[in-house]
Parts: structure tokens; C-alpha cells; sequence
């Protein structure tokens, strides 16, 4: 009987999985089929993806976020792993990845390397005093996993001294607290462009 509920789900997943890849995202009416070498990459994010609750969660919200993602990270191995680091590190800090995601468009555009004109740096863009303040002044912060553990952290910390209020918790975030148009912006690219059902 196991076997055959097994079976049954392993089926489901892979029809549900074929309809993404067919028909595409809902909204992204130029999905392109995916080939081969993407599946094959899919296919090893999946196995690393440990932040999921199953196989079938991590399918559906990596072929979704990666078609998003297309337009700004071109290398399909890049996009899987940086999707793969942004669920893990939203998920350990209790955070939506979709938060983070809209977060990361709004801070780098996605730019791994991206340095602001305060110094800020990588996709989350980490001023480089956290690295003494929690002394690990070795830490590169354009590494993605490190960048990513520092924003999410940071992040989950204002919201912690914001008691839940995001609004508040992205403008310290941002350096802007008291203003909304950070927090706003944030907010607009998480319900427009990354924010699922």
C-alpha cells in the first residue's frame, strides 16, 4: 500500500512538474520549454534543497522562481544555487523567501558583486562594519551564501525590535527609518513581480 501512494505522488509530481515546464508560469507567457542541461541542474538543486518540505514543494517553487529569476541572472546553475541559499537562510530566520528575493531586486538588481556608494556590499549589500560587529572581520561579503546568512539575519533581527512590523523592520534595514519609500518599494516588487499565491 506504501509502495502504491508512493508511486501515486512520485506520478502526481512529475505531471505537475511537466505542466510548469509545458505550459509555463502563470503570467510569464514567454517561458521558455526547459532543456535538458536545466532539468539536470533542477534535478541537483532539489537533492540540496534541505530547507523544503518535500520534493514536490522544491520542483514547483525552483522552476517558478527561476523563470523569474531568468531575466536578471542568466547562468541557470547560478540562479538554482542563489535560489536554492535565499529559501534556506528566509526559511532559518523565518522569513519569506519571496520577502527576500524582493528585497535582494531592490538592493543589487541581483548583482552578486554590486558595491553601493556607502560601501555596501553583494546582493543584500551588508555594510561592511557587521563583519566587526559580530566579529568575523574576514568574512567575505560578496560570497552569496555569507551575504545572504548576514541580510536575513539582520533583517529578522529589526523585525524581532519591530515587533512584526515589516514596514518598520525593512527602513532600519535600509538606513531609512521614519521614511516609506524604501520599505515600499521593497513591498511593490514582492507583490508585483515575486509574491506567490
Amino acid at each position: 500500500m506504501t509502495q502504491v501512494i508512493r508511486r501515486g505522488r512520485q506520478a502526481l509530481r512529475l505531471s505537475a512538474f511537466s505542466l510548469l515546464l509545458v505550459i509555463g508560469i502563470p503570467g510569464y507567457a514567454e517561458t521558455p520549454i526547459i532543456d535538458d542541461d536545466f532539468r539536470a541542474y533542477l534535478q541537483r538543486a532539489i537533492e540540496q534543497a534541505d530547507s523544503f518540505t518535500d520534493e514536490y514543494a522544491a520542483e514547483v517553487w525552483l522552476v517558478d522562481m527561476s523563470q523569474r529569476l531568468s531575466r536578471y541572472v542568466k547562468d541557470e546553475a547560478d540562479r538554482l544555487k542563489m535560489l536554492r541559499l535565499v529559501h534556506k537562510e528566509a526559511t532559518r530566520t523565518k522569513l519569506d523567501p519571496e520577502l527576500i528575493l524582493a528585497l535582494i531586486h531592490v538592493e543589487s538588481l541581483f548583482d552578486q558583486y554590486a558595491i553601493s556608494s556607502a560601501g555596501a556590499r553583494g546582493l543584500m549589500q551588508i555594510m561592511p562594519f557587521w563583519r566587526k560587529e559580530i566579529g568575523r572581520k574576514n568574512d567575505n561579503l560578496t560570497d552569496l551564501e555569507t551575504n545572504i546568512r548576514y541580510g536575513t539575519t539582520i533583517l529578522s533581527y529589526y523585525l524581532k525590535i519591530e515587533k512584526g512590523n515589516l514596514s518598520r523592520a525593512l527602513a532600519r534595514y535600509n538606513g531609512s527609518l521614519g521614511k516609506l519609500w524604501y520599505p515600499e518599494r521593497v513591498m511593490v516588487r514582492w507583490e508585483r513581480y515575486w509574491m506567490t499565491q
